[in-house]
């Protein structure tokens, strides 16, 4: 009968340092702790006073990966507490912004961080360029990364820490030669695309636990920046009733925020989103992947990187569809006066469901904030899946073996770049 202290130390994220501590008495698993241990940061408190104008570009320096993400989430909340409605070009030129986003972000993590375990390499630097397979892997993840990034910078003018898009549209606009590249970027990486999913398909990883899955889901099509907040057990919540819908909890042994939803945990991610939304791909996306959709719903939490994977075709392929068929017009930016009001942000950031939330006086300057990122959200969850896999491979696993497949559920979450790395440092005791 096993009993040990599993201690993971100095889990560098990008928002601080996190540890992981499991106890195990006598064969069971006692408790499992994900400890975020240096989260605060205190953004909401630093956008107090601030203009509204200013807010979108400050709460983009929360992260150094999905900025574009938290650029557009407090966009929204900024137009919202002022009642302005974007025109339908500005809301299509955000959508591009974050498919460029999704193709560069998770093509980082899935090749970056996760392929490493599948070809038993430490690094994507140990890959052997001689070797024809790994040769295809490494120029796939380049080539589909670059792709993204151009669509992004083309759009937005960053891939990271976008320039252009601000409150009531854009300040600039796409042009005709930098429309053409990217589709045929877009268009000529779309094989390594498709390899790149029957890569993760096959990927020998597995852990089912049945958790509930949370997600953005627009009405009539696959997207990151409107909709209503679905689950898997058929709630559905308009964005502004985000706060009654989650729970806030607090963990006494971690600085960042938990959260659940009617007491229980719950998952976001691309997961979540193909689980609640597959129906609602890009046709094309649909035709090519026929078969591997048919494995979702899933309950696999290493299926999150298969469907990684799925979203970059579908982000590739909507992309292609809008760059051909929308010519963009440079327009106004839409103008609203300044006055007290509360306004909402919500968009599917590569890693789940983002939240933001303004309060504003008569002047237009933020008198209260608040943002929920996914690796809050995605916190409890994270603790169970570590503890269903303490528990079911205490007889089966080596120390060794236990650690490396801790050290791959945890990057399944993807719950941001420095984590996904090789970081997990165990100390046995017992």
């Amino acid at each position: 009968m096993h009993t040990f202290d599993l201690s993971l130390e100095h889990v560098t994220k990008v928002e601080g340092a996190a540890n992981v501590n499991v106890k195990v008495k006598d064969g069971k698993v006692e408790s499992v702790r994900y400890e975020i241990a240096e989260f605060k940061r205190f953004y909401t408190r630093g956008i107090e006073g601030k203009p509204l104008m200013a807010i979108p570009q400050l709460l983009a320096r929360i992260c150094g990966t999905c900025s574009n993400a938290h650029l557009l989430c407090a966009i929204e909340a900024c137009e919202h507490a002022l009642d302005l409605q974007p025109t339908p070009q500005t809301m299509l030129l955000r959508e591009l912004t974050m498919c460029g986003l999704n193709i560069r972000d998770h093509a980082l993590h899935l090749y970056l961080f996760v392929l490493p375990d599948i070809v038993g390499k430490d690094a994507l630097l140990e890959f052997d360029e001689n070797d024809p397979v790994q040769h295809q892997m490494l120029h796939d993840a380049f080539d589909i990364k670059a792709a993204g990034n151009f669509l992004a910078e083309l759009v937005a003018g960053r891939s990271v820490h976008a320039v252009y898009p601000t409150l009531g549209g854009f300040l600039k606009f796409p042009d005709k030669a930098g429309v053409e590249k990217a589709i045929k970027l877009l268009e000529s990486v779309r094989p390594a695309v498709l390899r790149t999913v029957e890569i993760f398909e096959k990927a020998p990883f597995h852990l089912d636990r049945k958790t509930n899955y949370m997600a953005l889901v627009p009405k009539d099509h696959f997207g990151f920046i409107d909709g209503e907040i679905h689950d898997s057990f058929g709630h559905v919540v308009p964005e502004s009733g985000f706060r009654d819908h989650l729970e806030h909890v607090v963990l006494p042994y971690s600085q960042a925020s938990a959260y659940k939803h009617e007491g229980k945990s719950y998952m976001v991610g691309s997961l979540a989103r193909l689980n609640l939304a597959k129906d609602l791909l890009h046709a094309k996306t649909k035709e090519s992947l026929k078969e591997t959709l048919k494995l979702f719903p899933s309950t696999d939490i290493f299926y999150n990187n298969l469907a990684q994977a799925i979203e970059i075709l579908h982000c590739l392929d909507r992309a292609v569809d809008v760059l051909k068929t929308v010519e963009f017009k440079a327009e106004p930016l839409v103008r609203m006066p300044n006055k007290a009001g509360v306004g909402i942000g919500v968009v599917e950031a590569p890693r789940g469901t983002l939240y933001h939330r303004v309060e504003t006086d008569e002047k237009g300057n933020v008198v209260r904030g608040e943002v929920i990122v996914p690796t809050n959200q995605n916190q409890v969850n994270i603790e169970e899946d570590v503890w269903k896999l303490i528990q079911d491979n205490l007889d089966k696993m080596s120390q060794e073996e236990m650690i490396h497949e801790m050290e791959k559920l945890v990057r399944a979450y993807d719950p941001c770049m420095s984590c996904a790395a090789h970081f997990l440092k165990l100390k046995w005791e017992e």
